[in-house]
């Protein structure tokens, strides 16, 4: 053997053992990013979980099934609305699945059961959902963002509204809860009437709310605030309009109505007052492309649960951009998070030093489109880059 080809030999076995690095084209010949995707998939709220569903893979179907050249796989795990069966499931994800980031999530209960399997193993976690303030502010975590928003801020907003309509006094109702108990404390934060009363009731399944009801009736406050996810809030919807309550005390709420319970509430829920932080008639490019194309695709009209879900999967895929697809860089991935470039269905997308959004809150309301056709828009700007109320106490900076 001459002395060229033998070197020549030797070279190409010296560079077939040196790893690939990161980030470069042929390193990503095989490799996939991997996102498991934690969701509500059967029970009576599986609704929910299939328009979360729908939305990731419209978001896939956009970026072209790719993540900065990368094939992107999502593994969907059913978390059955139970703390354990998530944690369970979320195990499942990282242990056997691999996956480089962790998503999803709807229930606050769920995702605080959840999250430490995940951060403590360094992998990033988006919630597309849930914002619980223990992980807003002193349990806050590198590790972890929102792409939705923090529990207390859409009903911060929802004070402010009753402030502005000249509401005195106010009976509130939730479900007992994390969730729950942070919509409750977000009204009381910024209202300044007086809370004549406050049920929190059994969660997930109580659906009669006749009790509630009767107290409210004898209390007689100006107005009422109710925060029910899924099916509660149309039973609560259904039931206080049987009362007779409906007519004399206004109703106040968020996340009770989406596109998805308002098939069912439909006129019950005219008159009424929600706050939220998106809408489907947001002017944003992002938000038209996607309300169009999902509403082209299942002819039908997305949910809030769907427009985050929608944005999750576009904030992993500019981290994955801005690292070259890098995912054993935990702070470049983590910065490029942070860093928030993309186009997010609520317009210009920012975090605070804990991770979770800062953006507007809006009034918005039902309105007929037809005899049989309901849908939701935007009133007014109740808040304008509304931070949270827990960012202060989260050391991150």
């Amino acid at each position: 053997m001459k002395f060229s080809t033998l070197l020549s030999l030797t070279s190409a076995l010296a560079l077939a053992s040196v790893p690939f690095v990161a980030g470069d084209a042929a390193a990503q010949a095989n490799k996939k990013i991997k996102i498991g995707f934690v969701t509500t998939l059967s029970g009576p709220n599986a609704a929910i979980g299939v328009d979360m569903k729908n939305s990731v893979e419209l978001a896939v179907e956009h970026l072209g099934k790719k993540m900065g050249g990368i094939p992107i796989e999502v593994i969907y795990e059913d978390d059955e609305q139970k703390p354990e069966v998530g944690k369970q499931k979320t195990e499942k994800l990282m242990q056997r699945d691999k996956v480089d980031f962790v998503a999803g999530y709807i229930w606050s209960n769920v995702l605080l059961a959840s999250y430490k399997t995940v951060t403590d193993d360094k992998t990033f976690l988006i919630s597309a959902n849930a914002g619980p303030s223990p992980l807003a502010g002193e349990q806050c975590n590198p590790y972890f963002f929102a792409a939705s928003w923090q529990n207390d801020q859409n009903t911060m907003a929802a004070g402010e509204l009753l402030n502005q309509k000249g509401i005195k006094s106010l009976y509130i109702v939730a479900p007992n809860y994390a969730a729950g108990q942070d919509m409750a404390n977000g009204v009381k934060s910024t209202f300044k009437g007086q809370v004549v009363g406050q049920d929190m009731t059994k969660w997930p399944d109580q659906l009669d709310f006749s009790a509630e009801i009767s107290k409210i009736r004898a209390a007689k406050p100006g107005a009422v605030f109710v925060f029910f996810p899924g099916r509660a809030g149309v039973q609560f919807f259904q039931q206080y309009s049987q009362a007779g309550l409906k007519k004399d005390v206004p109703l106040y709420t968020t996340f009770t109505v989406d596109a998805i319970t308002l098939k069912l509430q439909k006129d019950l829920t005219l008159d009424t007052y929600q706050t939220l932080w998106w809408a489907p008639d947001l002017p944003y490019a992002a938000n038209q492309k996607f309300v169009g194309e999902f509403k082209k695709k299942h002819k039908d009209t997305p949910s809030f649960y769907g427009a985050q879900s929608y944005d999750t999967i576009n904030l992993i895929n500019s981290a994955v951009i801005a690292t070259k697809g890098n995912m054993k860089d935990k702070d470049a991935v983590r910065t490029a998070l942070k860093a928030a470039k993309f186009d997010s269905v609520r317009g210009p997308m920012k975090f605070g030093n804990n991770h979770f959004p800062i953006h507007n809150v809006y009034q918005q309301e039902v309105y007929k489109v037809s005899d049989t056709e309901y849908d939701i828009r935007t009133v007014s700007t109740v808040y304008k880059d509304l931070v949270d109320p827990y960012a202060s106490k989260c050391a991150m900076k």
